[in-house]
């Protein structure tokens, strides 16, 4: 049964990540989507010290005394009749499990890049989740008021670096000092650029840019200039597909200077207009269709005190598909019961607002007393597996010690808390019963002692171990499987879900150990 009203809801939400390398912009370009959605009105002067208002997205106390984003921010606005959802992701590579589970929780992708430095590492392996699940993707070449690359050469190295075909909708009118605007090709409109002004000066429609005109606008130079690099752009690119962009197969590119608000409005125009409503998910059982009219969602997130004066986590949902509702019962399908919640929100960065109703594209948050776990399905009440949120192997190990013996209990909660947010995992040594924290990077081990202390009052020592790898291990064979727990004694641990894990310490070591017991299983992330 068809419901037009749930479909027409459906239809105009708009759900995306913003990834890219530290420093391309990615907040910036955040803060300025959201003040054309009228969600802020004034940006945080990110880069400034005199100006105390940091970046709307990061609002964890570290990220604002480090100027990076360690947690993905969910905002949601209205804008031209769309309700847009953006998930603003850390930059940073030591976090990069949690921008991978985001990417998994949104309908399509803008990827920033920095003029000057063109495409890095992050961004290449980003773009790597983008491919994997199919997710279409926009390029916003940021910072055109600096002088950086030529822009047939970023082009390229889009193309090259990101394996995905590209086909520019504006083209910058000469770079840095002397950066004159853009000329917007999907829209045909000449938008000219005033540096000390934060608006797009003057926008005027120009339909065809063999007409004299143009000179008057950008002097002879620049508009001869212009025609020839438009010219090479159709003879080269392909008219834009939207049926490709969709399958992921190229990507429509803008340029512009998100600090100084330009060829944002332009990005967010075409975007509303090409990007895809939710998408069909598939669940171990079926396909799910946002249509349909039963309530499904998964946990891609939790995140400790988003409100420092109340100690509670939250728990992001994704919503696939039908529409869910306040005060309603749904199946919280793993612990296998009913459950209703009284006050689901919708977040604007830390500003959260209750919610009665939201639909299948939207994000909202849980409050959670510790029933959730990174990967739940909630549902109207069918069995189903939403699938796809892995825990990656760790590759630092730390053993971390009670520096306040009074504090046992806060270390303890916080600890947990923390682990179930999924920024770290927690593994415990079943020789000597010692806790070790697995991370993906070092600043992780900073970030969780910082928090430990602002947060749950608990101060925690680091001890160094040696370790090269944990390793999920299972086997149907019981007496290898024992034989193995007996010989590695010292290096088995548990998860904090109960699972057995092999800390092996050596490379060397795990491949003998992969060798000498030919029925065991050694997984390197936690989904199998």
């Amino acid at each position: 049964m068809n419901n037009p009203e749930l479909d027409k809801e459906i239809h105009r939400r708009r759900t995306f990540a913003i990834v890219s390398h530290p420093d391309a912009g990615k907040t910036t370009l955040t803060e300025k989507l959201l003040l054309f959605g009228g969600a802020i009105h004034v940006a945080g002067a990110v880069k400034s010290n005199k100006i105390k208002k940091t970046a709307t997205s990061d609002w964890m106390e570290i990220e604002k005394q480090r100027g990076i984003s360690v947690a993905t921010s969910v905002m949601g606005f209205e804008y031209n009749n769309h309700k847009i959802n953006i998930l603003d992701t850390p930059g940073h590579q030591d976090f990069a499990e949690d921008t991978f589970r985001t990417l998994t929780a949104v309908d399509s992708v803008i990827i920033v890049i920095d003029s000057a430095k063109g495409v890095e590492a992050q961004t290449r392996k980003l773009m790597e989740v983008c491919r994997m699940r199919k997710t279409p993707v926009m390029v916003f070449i940021n910072k055109m008021d600096r002088d950086g690359k030529d822009p047939f050469d970023l082009l390229d190295e889009v193309e090259e670096e990101l394996q995905i075909k590209v086909r520019p909708l504006s083209w910058p009118i000469d770079s840095g000092q002397r950066f004159r605007g853009v000329y917007n090709i999907y829209d045909e409109k000449l938008d000219l650029y005033t540096p000390s002004k934060q608006t797009v000066t003057e926008s005027i429609e120009f339909k065809d840019i063999a007409h004299p005109d143009l000179e008057k606008h950008i002097g002879e130079q620049l508009a001869a200039k212009l025609r020839e690099d438009i010219e090479l752009i159709e003879g080269v690119y392909p008219d834009l597909n939207i049926d490709r962009y969709l399958k992921g197969e190229v990507a429509p590119v803008f340029f512009g200077s998100a600090l100084n608000n330009f060829g944002v409005k332009e990005l967010l125009d075409c975007f509303v207009k090409i990007a895809p409503s939710p998408r069909p998910i598939q669940a171990i059982e079926r396909v799910v269709v946002p249509e349909e009219e039963a309530f499904t969602g998964f946990i891609f997130k939790i995140h400790a005190n988003m409100d420092p004066n109340h100690r509670s986590c939250i728990a992001f949902v994704k919503i696939c598909s039908g529409k869910f509702e306040r005060n309603v019962n749904y199946k919280h399908i793993r612990l296998n019961r009913m459950m209703k919640f009284s006050a689901p929100t919708a977040f604007m960065a830390q500003k959260k607002e209750t919610v009665d109703e939201a639909f299948a594209g939207d994000i909202i948050g849980l409050p959670d007393t510790g029933t959730f776990k990174i990967g739940d399905t909630l549902t109207s009440g069918e069995l189903l597996h939403f699938k796809g949120l892995p825990s990656f192997s760790p590759e630092m190990f730390k053993y971390i010690d009670n520096a306040d013996p009074m504090k046992t209990k806060q270390l303890q909660k916080g600890i947990d808390q923390l682990m179930d947010e999924g920024v770290a995992q927690l593994f415990v040594n079943q020789f000597n019963g010692r806790k070790i924290i697995g991370t993906v990077g070092q600043l992780q081990f900073e970030v969780i002692q910082y928090r430990l202390l602002h947060e749950y009052g608990a101060q925690c020592r680091w001890e160094s171990i040696s370790l090269y790898k944990a390793c999920w291990i299972e086997s149907d064979d019981k007496d290898e499987l024992e034989t193995f727990k007996k010989r590695k004694a010292q290096y088995m641990a548990k998860d904090k879900d109960g699972r057995d894990v092999f800390l092996a310490d050596s490379n060397y070591v795990l491949m003998m150990a992969q060798q000498d017991f030919k029925n065991i299983k050694f997984h390197f992330t936690s989904e199998f």
